[in-house]
């Protein structure tokens, strides 16, 4: 059987786009997505079939999606970036992120924007001197991209330690980004700078040797460089995996944090009862702090990806 998207809308009476086959869908005007409102998804695979209602409906959350984990070989069913920023819009996603300028257009085109945009990674980063240069034109690119897009957030990070005292490594990378905060300031962006767990080694679910991989770790830089345009990006598995007590930290330093990530622990797959977070609880926290930046779906799916996204998002709407 021909997989298929098929979308509706209450309030506009009837049914939108439905039983259309896939590749027809992907030439639908983005215009009618965007006007969807509380809309419905349907997919067809083989004898199977289920719907969903629009998962976003609350406003307390910003809701983003990263999505290399949707579009790739991390997937079970890659999807394309389009299919992507369709399935977003209809779950009522706002932004799809880690995505590069050259696909923001087709992000634009669905009333999306890209949260938080790429620019080193995170092997070689500002803790040693001879990267700087790299991290700047990367960092600079980034910015600039975004400040054209209208864009917030652009991603960074310390590098490993190879040896180096993490006191040196602080000392380096408050150092390093103060030669571009000004930067991001003057273009009003913001640098998020990632925590990430050092314990997990398998690909794409630790980092070892990773210098930033406590929270107090990464504010302590911030708190250094001493700029708005600076936080920490508070990823809740990482954090989970690291130090725990992710409530209590998430409240002291609400003032540092610009960006979350979420997925389920132990693992990085789905937001449900196999993992050992209360995300609703997590959620209502985050919200308490009156945040208003966006936090972003980074699970790796090991089934349906587009049912557990939207799994991932009701359990978020609080």
């Amino acid at each position: 059987m021909v997989s298929h998207f098929a979308f509706d809308s209450r309030h506009q009476g009837g049914n939108m786009l439905e039983n259309v086959p896939r590749r027809g869908f992907l030439k639908a005007g983005a215009g009618m997505l965007a006007g969807l409102g509380a809309a419905q998804v349907a997919r067809t695979a083989g004898a199977q079939e289920w719907k969903l209602e629009r998962a976003a409906v609350k406003g307390r959350i910003r809701h983003s999606v990263c999505a290399w984990c949707f579009t790739g070989k991390w997937s079970p069913k890659p999807m394309s970036l389009e299919e992507l920023c369709q399935v977003a819009v209809a779950i009522g996603i706002e932004s799809v992120e880690l995505v590069d300028p050259k696909d923001w257009p087709l992000l634009k085109n669905y009333g999306l924007v890209c949260a938080l945009a790429n620019s080193h990674g995170f092997v070689d980063g500002w803790n040693r001197r001879e990267n700087w240069p790299m991290c700047r034109q990367k960092i600079v690119a980034a910015v600039d991209a975004c400040a054209e897009a209208g864009f917030p957030n652009v991603i960074t990070f310390s590098g490993f330690r190879r040896g180096m005292s993490d006191e040196e490594g602080l000392e380096n990378t408050v150092a390093g980004l103060k030669t571009v905060v000004g930067y991001a300031e003057k273009k009003k962006v913001n640098l998020i700078f990632e925590v990430l767990n050092s314990r997990v080694d398998v690909e794409m679910k630790g980092h070892p040797d990773y210098m930033a991989d406590t929270v107090e770790w990464g504010v302590e830089v911030c708190k250094r460089v001493g700029s708005p345009r600076l936080k920490i990006l508070f990823d809740v598995y990482h954090v989970q995996i690291m130090q725990g007590d992710i409530i209590t930290r998430i409240r002291e330093f609400a003032e540092y944090i610009g960006h979350y990530h979420v997925a389920g622990v132990p693992g990085r797959h789905e937001l449900d009862e196999n993992q050992e977070l209360n995300y609703p609880a997590i959620m209502r926290a985050i919200a308490e702090t009156k945040f208003e930046g966006f936090v972003a779906q980074e699970f790796i799916p090991t089934r349906d990806p587009v049912r557990s996204l939207w799994e991932a998002v009701k359990i978020c709407d609080v």
